[in-house]
């Protein structure tokens, strides 16, 4: 018979996972699997960030030169090259569509931040 540890509910291994514990070689495979994860997870923020930085730049210049926060044609663009990226990686092209719009629009956001902060130098 298998005892919980002390505070967790009979039948659970800890984890969250009722049921018997989960085999000694199975956790080392889901810890490693998590390692990698969250080493994927953080290549992402970092990704982001750098992109993030990039558009900023985008956002000055556009700024400077009165240019609108928003350009539909090279997001829509980009939306059809994400979405070929997506296919080959098999990814799912719609999520990948998504995440993109989700990305566009806090672009967009940060761009009209940056020309309203710019208009108000300018005044």
């Amino acid at each position: 018979m298998t005892t919980s540890a002390p505070g967790t509910p009979p039948g659970s291994d800890g984890d969250g996972h009722s049921g018997s514990a989960i085999d000694a070689s199975v956790q080392s495979e889901l810890t490693r699997l998590r390692e990698s994860i969250d080493n994927i997870d953080a290549a992402v923020v970092h990704m982001l960030a750098e992109r993030f930085k990039a558009t900023q730049q985008v956002g000055f210049l556009k700024a400077e030169h009165h240019l609108p926060p928003a350009d539909p044609a090279r997001e829509a663009r980009q939306i059809t090259r994400l979405r070929e990226l997506a296919k080959s990686a098999r990814l799912d092209p719609a999520f990948a569509e998504k995440l993109l719009n989700f990305i566009i629009a806090e672009v967009i956001r940060h761009h009209e931040t940056i020309a309203g902060e710019t208009r108000g130098h300018d005044a």
